[in-house]
C-alpha cells in the first residue's frame, strides 16, 4: 500500500513539474516572439528611414529657396532622429555601431542649425553645399548597404533573436549574416567619418565629449559581480549573470542581470570605476511605508554612496507608492542641467528601484562658468509681467544649438499653469520656456 502511495506521489509531482515545464517554456516563447517582432519592426523601420533621408538630402540640394529649405531641414533632421530610435530598439549593445549612430547624429546636428538660421540672409556656403553633396553621396551607400541585409533577412527568414542570443553568449565566431551585413555598414561609415573629420557639417563629436564623468582603475568581472550583488542587493552573486560589451563599444561596460522569484533586476557598470549607468528593479511593491520626502532622503544617502556628489533635487512625484526624483549637479550655486540623473525609490521598504546617471556620466565636469553681465532684476524684465515669479535660480542649460550657456531660471505661476522661463544671462534673450505639468515642482525640498 505505501508502494502504491508513493509511487502517486511520484508520479502527481513528475506531472507538476512537466506542466510547470510547459508554463514556463510558453512563457518564453511569447517572450521570445514579442522582442522578435520588435526587432523586425525596428530594423524594416531603419532601412526605410534612411531611404527616406537619402531622397530627402537629395531633394535639399535642389532647393534655391531659404524659405523651402528651411523646412526640409526640419524634416531630415526629423527622420534622422527617427533612425537613431530605430537602432537603439536593435539588438546591438554588444555589437559595434557607434560610427553609424555618430554619421546619423552629425546629419542631424547639421540640418537643425541650419534649419533655425534665416537662411534667406545666410544661405549655405559653398563649403557646406560640397559636404551636404557627399552626405548625399554617403547616405546612399549606407541606403542600399542596409536594403541588402533587409533582402537577405526577409529571402531566408532569418531571427534577430538569433543575433541577440550569439552576442549575449559572447561567441567570437558569429556567422550570421545579419551581423554580417551590419559590420560591412560599420565598416562603410568608419571610412566616412575619417574623410569627414573637417567637415564643417560634423559638429561636436558625440565621441569626443562621451562619458567625462567617468574616472577611476578598471575593474574585473568578478569586482563588477560583487559591485552588482551589493546595489541589487542580491545575496548570492554566482547567481548574477555578467556579460561584458565588445570590442569598439563607445564605452566599455558590464551588464549585470538577476532573476528570482521575487524580483528581476538588470543594471549597466562602467568598466572604468564601476560606476552605474542604469540600475532596474522589478518587484511587487507594497503599501507605503515612507513619505516621498523620506524617499528623497534614502535617494540622497543612495547618490552619496556611489560618488554622485553635489546633487540637487530638481523634481519629485509619486507614482504607485514609488517615489520619482530627478537631480542636478549644483557648482557652486549653479545648477547645471546636464549633468542630471533620477532615481526611483520604494516607498514601501526605502529601497533603490532604478537609476538613470547616462547623461550625468557623459557630461559631468568641472565647468568654467562666466560671471552674468545682467543682474538678475535686469533679467526679469525679459519675463512676461504677467508670470508671478516664486523662485529664480542660475543655471547651465543646453541652447537649441546644443551649446551650453548661462541663464537666469525662473519658476513662476500664470493663471492655473506653472512655468519655467531660462533667460540668457549674458544678453537677455529668451532661450526657453516650459509649462510644468506632470511632475511636482520642487518649492519646499526643504521643509
Amino acid at each position: 500500500m505505501i508502494r502504491w502511495i508513493i509511487i502517486a506521489v511520484l508520479a502527481i509531482g513528475v506531472t507538476g513539474t512537466a506542466f510547470w515545464g510547459y508554463q514556463e517554456h510558453q512563457e518564453k516563447n511569447a517572450v521570445l516572439i514579442q522582442a522578435e517582432n520588435t526587432y523586425q519592426r525596428s530594423f524594416h523601420e531603419l532601412s526605410y528611414h534612411v531611404d527616406l533621408l537619402h531622397d530627402k538630402i537629395g531633394s535639399a540640394l535642389a532647393m534655391n529657396s531659404g524659405q523651402s529649405l528651411s523646412p526640409q531641414m526640419v524634416d531630415i533632421w526629423r527622420l534622422t532622429s527617427e533612425a537613431l530610435s530605430n537602432v537603439g530598439q536593435l539588438p546591438l549593445g554588444l555589437l559595434p555601431f557607434n560610427k553609424t549612430e555618430e554619421f546619423l547624429s552629425n546629419i542631424g546636428d547639421f540640418t537643425y542649425k541650419t534649419a533655425v538660421r534665416n537662411l534667406d540672409d545666410e544661405p549655405l556656403s559653398e563649403e557646406e553645399t560640397n559636404s551636404f553633396e557627399e552626405l548625399y553621396q554617403q547616405s546612399g551607400d549606407i541606403k542600399d548597404e542596409l536594403r541588402q541585409v533587409q533582402h537577405v533577412v526577409l529571402d531566408n527568414n532569418l531571427r534577430w533573436m538569433d543575433v541577440q542570443l550569439a552576442l549575449a553568449n559572447g561567441e567570437e565566431q558569429v556567422d550570421n549574416t545579419i551581423v554580417d551585413g551590419f559590420q560591412t555598414v560599420e565598416k562603410t561609415v568608419e571610412g566616412y567619418s575619417e574623410s569627414n573629420v573637417d567637415s564643417p557639417i560634423v559638429g561636436t563629436s558625440s565621441q569626443d565629449h562621451a562619458y567625462k564623468g567617468i574616472n577611476g582603475e578598471k575593474i574585473s568581472e568578478e569586482q563588477a559581480r560583487e559591485k552588482g550583488k551589493e546595489i541589487l542587493d542580491v545575496k548570492d552573486a554566482e547567481k548574477l549573470h555578467v556579460t561584458k560589451s565588445g570590442d569598439g563599444a563607445d564605452i566599455p561596460t558590464y551588464s549585470i542581470s538577476y532573476k528570482d522569484n521575487k524580483k528581476s533586476a538588470y543594471m549597466d557598470l562602467t568598466e572604468q570605476g564601476g560606476h552605474p549607468i542604469t540600475v532596474l528593479v522589478k518587484r511587487q511593491i507594497k503599501d507605503k511605508q515612507i513619505s516621498l520626502n523620506e524617499g528623497m532622503e534614502k535617494a540622497k544617502e543612495y547618490l552619496a554612496k556611489y560618488q554622485f556628489k553635489d546633487m540637487e533635487l530638481f523634481l519629485s512625484s509619486q507614482y504607485d507608492n514609488i517615489g520619482v526624483y530627478s537631480f542636478l549637479y549644483n557648482q557652486d550655486g549653479v545648477r547645471v542641467y546636464s549633468d542630471a540623473l533620477e532615481i526611483k525609490v520604494a516607498l514601501d521598504t526605502g529601497d533603490i528601484l532604478g537609476l538613470t546617471a547616462r547623461d550625468y556620466l557623459m557630461n559631468h565636469t568641472e565647468r568654467e562658468i562666466p560671471e552674468p553681465t545682467l543682474s538678475e532684476e535686469e533679467a526679469k524684465e525679459a519675463v512676461n509681467q504677467k508670470v508671478e515669479i516664486q523662485e529664480s535660480f542660475l543655471a547651465v542649460i543646453d541652447n537649441d544649438l546644443g551649446e551650453e550657456v548661462l541663464t537666469y531660471e525662473f519658476l513662476g505661476i500664470m493663471g492655473n499653469e506653472t512655468y519655467r522661463i531660462f533667460i540668457n544671462a549674458m544678453d537677455g534673450r529668451e532661450e526657453k520656456v516650459e509649462k510644468l505639468d506632470g511632475a511636482e515642482a520642487n518649492y519646499a525640498a526643504n521643509s
